[in-house]
């Protein structure tokens, strides 16, 4: 059962990191456009922090406890 939620979290987490990606890619692209809606960019940037804080958290939920 334990594996089963592990796979679940690596799943989430690969399609979090594909997102992130793609939003990367698309405010890059945004970015370099001067007739580019700047709330739409500023909203894909919060997006992309947000991504960004759900992977991190993710990402220790993976890493298991250890006791020094």
């Amino acid at each position: 059962m334990m594996d089963d939620n592990l796979d679940e979290i690596r799943r989430h987490l690969a399609e979090l990191r594909t997102e992130h990606r793609d939003l990367d890619d698309a405010i890059s692209r945004m970015a370099g456009d001067p007739a580019t809606d700047q709330l739409r960019l500023q909203r894909l940037k919060k997006r992309k922090l947000a991504l960004r804080d759900d992977i991190a958290r993710l990402e220790n939920l993976l890493i298991p406890d250890i006791i020094a």
